[in-house]
C-alpha cells in the first residue's frame, strides 16, 4: 500500500492538464511525470550524440532533446532519431527552416522560443510541418529572449511579460487548429521562474514542462533546481522536467528523478537513507555509501535501503525501509530485511553482503510486480 493512502499529508493534487503525446511517451493528464535532459555534444558528431543520448536514456530519461542550429545538424539529426531508444526533441532557436527540417527528420517534438523564431508566417510553417509529420511543439518562453514589444510594454523581464509571450504563442497554435504543445516559462532567477509557471498554470490547461534555465554547476544547480522544481512540484505543477546543470546530461537525469523521488511523485531505483556520521559510527558511512550508490546503480527496481552509522535511528530508519544496515560494536553491525532485525554481518564483508540482499530483493519485487500484470 502506498504510505499516501495512510498519511494523507503526503499527498499532491497534481494540475488537470491536457495529455500530448512526444513520440510514445504521454505528457500531461495522469501520466508520470517525464524525466529529460539535453546533449551537449556536436549534432553533427552522431556516434557521439547517440551515445550521449544511450546513456541518458539507461539512466532513465524518459526524452532526450537534441540542438539543431545548422543544415548539417538537422542532416544529422534524421540518424540520430533512428538509432535513439527515446523520443527526441529537436531544439529550434532562430532559424525557422530548421524546425521544418527537424520534422521531416522525425523528431517527436519541436522546441521553439517565441522570442527568437521570427515573425508569424515563419511560424505557421513550422506549425504545418509539425502537422505533417505527427510532431508536438513545446512554447519554449525564456527571460533572457523575450520579444521586443514585451519588453518595452513592461520593461523588463518580469511573470507577466513571460505568461503574455506564452499565451501570444499558444493562441497562434490554435488559431492554426494545433493542440499538441506543452509549454515553458524559464528563468535563471528561481522566484522569477515560480511566479512565471503559477501564472501560466493559471491561464492554460496546456502540459508543462519545467525548468529553471542556466541554473549552474552540479552542486550549486541541483539546490536552485531543487527549490525551484520542488516547489512547483508540490503545488501540482508540472508534466515534464528538464534540470539544467553545467555537468553531464546523465547527472541531470539522477537530479530529476531525485527530487521526484523525495516529493514521492515518481521512483526509480535504491532510495539510499544514510547518516551523515558522526563519532557513534560503527564503520565509515561516508565511503560506504558512496561505494553502494556506484555498485547499486543499475538498479532500476523502486525499493528502500537504510545504512546508519549506529544504534541510535537505525533501527527505527530500518523498520521503513527494504533493506537495512545500522553499525553497532566489535567490527559488525545488523542486517534488516524488510524492517525486521535478520543477522549480524562484519563490517568488512557488508558492502558485498547489501549489494547482494538488495539485487534479491530488486528481483522479488519484479517477479511480484509481473505476477500482478
Amino acid at each position: 500500500m502506498s504510505l499516501n493512502h495512510v498519511r494523507p499529508w503526503r499527498n499532491i493534487y497534481r494540475r488537470k492538464s491536457r495529455q500530448i503525446m512526444v513520440g510514445n511517451v504521454p505528457v500531461g493528464g495522469d501520466a508520470p511525470i517525464a524525466v529529460q535532459t539535453m546533449t551537449n555534444t556536436l549534432t553533427t558528431d552522431v556516434a557521439g550524440t547517440v551515445a550521449q543520448v544511450q546513456a541518458a536514456a539507461e539512466a532513465g530519461a524518459d526524452i532526450v532533446r537534441v540542438s539543431v542550429p545548422d543544415e548539417a545538424s538537422s542532416k544529422a539529426l534524421k540518424e540520430i532519431v533512428r538509432e535513439s531508444p527515446v523520443p527526441i526533441v529537436a531544439d529550434i532557436h532562430f532559424h525557422y527552416r530548421r524546425g521544418i527540417e527537424a520534422a521531416e527528420a522525425g523528431a517527436a517534438c519541436l522546441r521553439i522560443n517565441p522570442g527568437n523564431i521570427g515573425d508569424e508566417k515563419r511560424v505557421k510553417e513550422v506549425i504545418k510541418a509539425a502537422q505533417d509529420h505527427n510532431c508536438s511543439i513545446r512554447i519554449g518562453v525564456n527571460a533572457g529572449s523575450l520579444e521586443k514589444h514585451l519588453l518595452e510594454k513592461y520593461g523588463e523581464p518580469c511573470p507577466e511579460a513571460m505568461v503574455e509571450s506564452g499565451l501570444e504563442h499558444i493562441r497562434i497554435l490554435q488559431d492554426n487548429d494545433f493542440h499538441e504543445f506543452k509549454i515553458s516559462v524559464k528563468a535563471s532567477d528561481v522566484f522569477l521562474s515560480a511566479a512565471a509557471y503559477q501564472g501560466i498554470a493559471e491561464a492554460t490547461d496546456a502540459p508543462i514542462h519545467l525548468g529553471i534555465t542556466e541554473a549552474g554547476g552540479l552542486v550549486s544547480g541541483t539546490i536552485k533546481s531543487a527549490i525551484g522544481l520542488g516547489n512547483l512540484l508540490w503545488m501540482g505543477i508540472g508534466d515534464t522536467i528538464r534540470v539544467s546543470l553545467s555537468a553531464d546530461p546523465v547527472e541531470e537525469i539522477k537530479v530529476g528523478y531525485e527530487i521526484l523521488k523525495s516529493l514521492g511523485l515518481r521512483h526509480r531505483g535504491v532510495n539510499i537513507i544514510s547518516c551523515p556520521s558522526c563519532a557513534r559510527q560503527g564503520f565509515n558511512v561516508i565511503k560506504t555509501v558512496e561505494a553502494l550508490e556506484q555498485r547499486l546503480e543499475h538498479i532500476k527496481t523502486p525499493m528502500s535501503l537504510s545504512i546508519i552509522g549506529c544504534v541510535v535511528n537505525g533501527p527505527g530508519e530500518a523498520l521503513m525501509t527494504d533493506v537495512g544496515f545500522t553499525g553497532g560494536g566489535a567490527g559488525s553491525g545488523m542486517v534488516y530485511l524488510a524492517g525486521k532485525a535478520s543477522h549480524k554481518m562484519s563490517n568488512d564483508q557488508m558492502i558485498d553482503h547489501i549489494v547482494e540482499e538488495v539485487e534479491k530483493k530488486a528481483a522479488e519485487l519484479d517477479a511480484a510486480a509481473e505476477a500482478a500484470e
